[in-house]
């Protein structure tokens, strides 16, 4: 199954982890990069069952690492299970954000090109242009051969404030075998519980943990821009810094629309390894 091999690869590199605590959110980038040298290695899952279809499973390995300052390169591996039919890989996602501005300012952009290959996807990582319910309905055998080569844009602005972290994306997505772009949006604000650390070692302390809302959608494409036949999803959303150098990050979240489906949960594990390749060449001697 797709979820234990995720939490077995995960699993795998606990041991050698060095944790950074990460926004709690699932779909929306902050503008906060990757360390340079740093490998990050998360698995991001959803779980739903949209009207007149059977209930699944989405998951996403993620490998994150930070090549520059101002450059993080982060690679997928999707799959998906769906109840009474099959478990299944379903393609591969290549994304690169560059940070023209280093310094932090009132307001921070990032812009983020991404590859995907991809066809009957469930993991949900954004919702673009008339994409609804009825889409997750298809069977996996009928959804497989049709395969999406697919170019996604995206401008991330991103502020810090007294601890508060607003977050907005603009979506631009592109089937390179045909189609129109279609556009989508996601947002989020976060804030740690506490800023301050408590003067005691603890596993629960109130700045162990982020909680926050985050909302995302699509925004029809070019030959209908808007709201119309559009799904929308909103919900709270909240991680947690756990022992072993582990971060848990936990979603319900709730369609706003006919088009969506009623109630996703979402829940995800990362692990960062500082200075990865020093590390390699390390035990390589």
């Amino acid at each position: 199954m797709i979820k234990t091999t995720v939490i077995i690869l995960s699993l795998i590199f606990a041991a050698s982890a060095a944790h950074a605590q990460e926004r709690p959110y699932f779909v929306t980038y902050s503008h906060e990069m990757e360390e340079p040298g740093n490998l990050e290695v998360e698995s991001y899952n959803v779980m739903g069952q949209p009207p007149g279809g059977n209930l699944f499973f989405g998951s996403t390995l993620e490998f994150e690492y930070g090549v520059k300052a101002w450059w993080t390169s982060e690679f997928y591996l999707d799959g998906q299970s769906t109840q009474n039919e099959s478990t299944i890989f379903t393609g591969f996602r290549w994304e690169n954000r560059i940070r023209p501005l280093l310094r932090e300012h009132v307001v921070n952009p990032v812009i983020y090109v991404e590859y995907e290959n991809i066809s009957a996807d469930k993991a949900l990582r954004e919702v673009v242009g008339h994409d609804g319910a009825a889409d997750l309905t298809t069977p996996n055998g009928e959804a497989r051969p049709d395969v999406a080569r697919e170019l996604e844009l995206k401008l991330i602005l991103g502020t810090n404030w007294r601890g508060w972290n607003f977050s907005e994306n603009f979506i631009n997505e592109k089937n390179l075998l045909g189609g129109p772009w279609e556009f989508g949006y996601a947002w989020a604000v976060s804030r740690p519980l506490a800023l301050a650390a408590s003067s005691r070692p603890c596993n629960f302390c109130r700045e162990k943990f982020q909680a926050g809302v985050e909302m995302y959608g699509g925004l029809g494409d070019a030959n209908g821009f808007g709201l119309h036949e559009t799904s929308h999803y909103i919900g709270p959303t909240i991680n947690w810094s756990a022992p072993g150098n582990a971060t848990l990050s936990f979603s319900p979240q709730f369609g706003v629309n006919d088009y969506s489906v009623p109630h996703l949960y979402r829940f995800g594990v990362s692990y960062e390894i500082d200075q990865f390749l020093s590390r390699l060449r390390k035990e390589g001697r």
